[in-house]
């Protein structure tokens, strides 16, 4: 990009925080409007960003308007009347969209790109971070803050591998050129962009179309889709266990698979197998359950970019998880807090499965907060379905994000159908004053919106 001033309206977001970071590590001069301030925003500012919280056009820098040297970034979140992109659009200064800036990115550099319902970001997180510990090295774009580098940007000198978080939301993944990819599931989700399930698999299909010639396409076992390949595209499954698979309702073998799983003692151990070989003690740094799955692609993905098995030992062994993906906030013989990005039912039920095999004979009592009316509306007898897998449920109202709210639907339309006797619903400001410290042995909370602001309150009151 030869222009030298980027502008980011909502750069406080994830996914456009690493770019913005990208930018600054490039030289160039960046600023941006975000709604809220927040930890990343004071981050980006301390990096060098210039950031405003108002959506004002005339607190955009004088030089930023500059159309001859000014690319301006944004999301599909962004509302197309907003003040400040509704000026850039006036004034015919450059506009992309976020995933336009890693489709260009992924023209020049090989891209490992992760997509699927869920399990995203742990498995993109996972795999750069294992090539990120090898003699291999990466840079990576990714979708939550990595503990072990406290950061969602990691640059290499020496690679051009690039591990990418590919959101399929409004079909951005579709400006991707992967060098290998990984689908992780296809649970139909985003149903206000996509109308249905079938559609919502079309767009997965193009996808694969996307993978470069000679490229790498692993998809795990049970994704019913039929991918459309370049020439000499080499495609691979993988699942959690080989007779799992073998036994679903595709009949397809995986390529590599965990086999001899232990879970004992708040650990877990697997043998990883590929389709040469077999890497035995695999032994997950953040051991729940629902991360077998996600380290086994991951290992996939890294075995076939060259990383030793003893790299992939001591790889997998030291990964302390991004935030917010089944994060420990206390774990002691007698409490335990998690907090968890759960935000669709699948997740929600592999995320409550997982800590009951760790905790077994403890109560469970899981707080969710509903991402979306329109998510809400479409899955609300499976989170019911889900929820009534914990021993308590709590409800908070639900997080609209970009949405306004739509008539008759409410979070009390999953309370209703959950089936567990103890279950309420709370309004947010009232959750932290509501948990009843002599009451809590396991919480789980989960959610995709901003009941990450009450973890720390709640934190601080269990352990007073």
């Amino acid at each position: 990009m030869e222009k030298n001033n980027v502008y980011f309206i909502g750069i406080g977001g994830i996914g456009m925080s690493n770019l913005a970071r990208y930018y600054l590590s490039q030289g160039k001069k960046v600023a941006g409007y975000d709604k809220t301030e927040s930890a990343l925003t004071q981050q980006l500012q301390a990096e060098g960003a210039y950031i405003h919280y108002e959506d004002n056009a005339d607190l955009i820098p004088e030089a930023f308007k500059n159309k001859e040297n000014t690319i301006v970034v944004y999301t599909p979140a962004v509302p197309s009347d907003h003040s400040e992109l509704t000026f850039f659009r006036k004034n015919n200064v450059h506009l992309m969209k976020r995933a336009q800036v890693l489709g260009e990115i992924t023209k020049t550099k090989r891209g490992i790109c992760v997509t699927g319902t869920h399990g995203k970001t742990t498995t993109s997180s996972m795999i750069a971070h294992l090539l990120k510990q090898s003699h291999v090295d990466c840079n990576a774009f990714l979708g939550g803050i990595l503990k072990n580098y406290d950061n969602n940007l990691l640059l290499s000198e020496k690679s051009d591998l690039t591990v990418i978080e590919a959101d399929e939301y409004d079909r951005s993944f579709h400006w991707l050129t992967p060098y290998m990819a990984v689908i992780t599931s296809v649970a139909p989700d985003h149903l206000d962009i996509y109308g249905s399930e079938e559609e919502y698999c079309k767009a997965f299909v193009h996808f694969t179309s996307l993978v470069r010639e000679g490229g790498v396409l692993l998809m795990e076992a049970s994704v019913d889709i039929v991918p459309e390949l370049q020439k000499n595209v080499q495609i691979y499954r993988y699942a959690l266990q080989y007779p799992q698979a073998l036994l679903g309702d595709l009949g397809v073998s995986p390529d590599f698979y965990a086999d001899n799983i232990r879970i004992a003692n708040g650990e877990i151990a697997f043998d990883f197998i590929t389709p040469e070989t077999t890497i035995e003690n695999i032994r997950l740094g953040v051991p729940v359950e629902i991360n077998i799955t996600n380290a086994v692609a991951a290992l996939a993905i890294a075995c076939l970019n060259g990383v030793t098995p003893d790299e992939l030992r001591n790889g997998m062994a030291s990964f302390q998880g991004a935030k917010r993906r089944f994060d420990f906030h206390i774990k002691t013989g007698k409490l335990v807090l998690i907090d968890d990005y759960a935000h669709h039912p699948e997740e929600l039920e592999a995320s409550i499965s997982s800590v009951r095999k760790l905790y077994p004979d403890r109560k469970l009592t899981v707080v969710f907060q509903p991402h979306l009316y329109s998510r809400t509306n479409d899955f609300y007898r499976e989170f019911a379905k889900s929820l009534s897998l914990a021993d308590e449920v709590i409800l908070t109202p639900i997080y609209p994000a970009r949405e306004e709210p739509i008539s008759g639907v409410s979070s009390q339309m999953i309370l209703d159908l959950v089936t567990r006797p103890k279950k309420r619903f709370v309004a947010y400001n009232e959750l932290v004053n509501v948990v009843n410290k002599d009451e809590v042995e396991v919480l789980l909370m989960a959610g995709a919106g901003d009941i990450e602001l009450l973890v720390e309150p709640l934190k601080n009151k269990l352990l007073c």
